[in-house]
């Protein structure tokens, strides 16, 4: 079945705050192969840690009717304002941006605002997810 264009526009609530500590760059540095030495920012797509989290939100909504295990990760871009750095505490908020569907697929546009502890702007991920329903 089809997801409901009525989920255009909406906007899920922020996910639980996520502190970014020097082990967890490292961490996230190694397991995509990207040089990094302590103290370095982040690289440049960690965001995807936080902005998971958010389209998670999106997913296990049973309002939604979208199974993670019928989704493709199409896209993913990230626009950043600022460097993440150790000792950030971000979180993230998803909206939907359009809702298409092709070919018995869902294909879904998302962007995904991180902010800090203070409520500024870190960076924009926009995901396309494309999923095919159950059945």
């Amino acid at each position: 079945m089809a997801v409901d264009q009525s989920l255009v526009g909406r906007t899920f609530p922020p996910t639980a705050p996520y502190d970014v500590t020097g082990a967890g760059i490292a961490a996230f540095a190694a397991a995509t192969g990207t040089p990094y030495a302590d103290g370095d920012p982040a690289p440049a797509t960690f965001p995807i840690v936080v902005a998971f989290a958010a389209m998670q939100t999106l997913m296990n909504d049973p309002a939604v009717g979208i199974e993670l295990r019928h989704v493709v990760h199409g896209e993913q871009r990230f626009t950043h304002e600022r460097a993440v750095l150790a000792g950030d505490r971000l979180s993230a908020e998803l909206s939907v941006e359009t809702l298409r569907q092709i070919g018995g697929a869902d294909i879904i546009a998302t962007s995904s605002a991180v902010t800090d502890a203070d409520g500024a702007l870190v960076c924009t991920a926009r995901a396309t997810l494309v999923h095919q329903a159950g059945g």
